[in-house]
C-alpha cells in the first residue's frame, strides 16, 4: 500500500485510487494532483507484477480468477484498514484507470453498499458475461460515474452500458461519458466533471 493525503486517523474520508495494468501505485497517486482531494486519506494498493489480472476484463473467467480474486482481496484489505480507522463507508470513494477502473467497480458491486461513490476512468465490470450471481447488496444512491472513449480497443462501450444498468438496478446513481475520441486516457473533462461532483 502506498498512502498519501491525510493520515487515517486524521481524516472524515478516504479514497482508494487504484492504478492500471503496467502502471504503478505511485503513478495513480499522482491523479490525486489534478484532483480536489485536501480533506482526504489516500490509499493506493500495488498489483502483484503491476497487473491485477493476466488476461482482458472480458477474458474467460477462469484464466483470470485467481488473480482477480487475489486483487480483491487486496482492495478489502485497504477498505477494512480504512473502516478501522473509524471512516464511515459512505465517506470512502474508489477511483481506477483502465484495469482499475474495472477492479473498482467489481469491488463495489460485489460489496454494495452507500459509499462516498465509484469513479472509473474507462473500465465496466469483469467477466467474460456479466453473471448476477457474483453481486449482492444495495448501493442507497451511491454516485457512480464511468467515463471512457465510445470506441476504446480495451473496453466496449457495450460493456460500460451494460455495467451501467446493473449498477443502477442495485441501487446506484450512475453517470456515463462516452467520448468520441479514440484515446485510452483520464481527460480533463473527465477530471472537471469529478472534481465538481464529487470534490466540491
Amino acid at each position: 500500500m502506498r498512502y498519501k493525503g491525510l493520515p487515517l486517523n486524521k481524516a472524515k474520508k478516504a479514497i482508494i485510487l487504484i492504478h492500471g495494468r503496467g502502471a504503478t501505485a505511485e503513478s495513480i497517486l499522482s491523479l490525486s494532483s489534478y484532483l480536489n482531494l485536501t480533506d482526504y486519506a489516500i490509499i493506493a494498493p500495488q498489483a502483484n507484477g503491476n497487473s491485477w489480472y493476466p488476461f482482458g476484463f472480458m477474458a474467460s473467467d477462469e484464466g483470470n480468477k485467481v488473480a482477480l480474486e487475489s486483487s480483491l482481496g487486496l482492495i478489502e484489505q485497504a477498505f477494512s484498514e480504512i473502516l478501522k480507522a473509524g471512516i464511515q463507508a459512505d465517506q470512502i470513494m474508489l477511483m481506477g484507470f483502465s484495469q482499475g477502473a474495472c477492479l473498482s467497480l467489481e469491488f463495489a458491486a460485489r460489496n454494495a453498499q452507500k459509499l462516498g461513490g465509484v469513479v472509473a476512468f474507462t473500465g465496466g465490470l469483469i467477466g467474460e458475461k456479466l453473471n448476477l450471481g457474483n453481486y449482492s447488496g444495495d448501493f442507497q444512491h451511491t454516485p457512480i460515474f464511468i467515463g471512457s472513449s465510445n470506441r476504446d480497443f480495451h473496453v466496449p462501450a457495450k460493456r460500460i452500458n451494460e455495467s451501467a444498468e446493473l449498477l443502477q438496478g442495485m441501487g446506484a446513481e450512475v453517470t456515463v461519458k462516452l467520448f468520441d475520441d479514440p484515446d485510452h486516457t483520464i481527460r480533463a473533462e473527465e477530471i472537471n466533471w469529478v472534481n465538481q461532483k464529487f470534490f466540491i
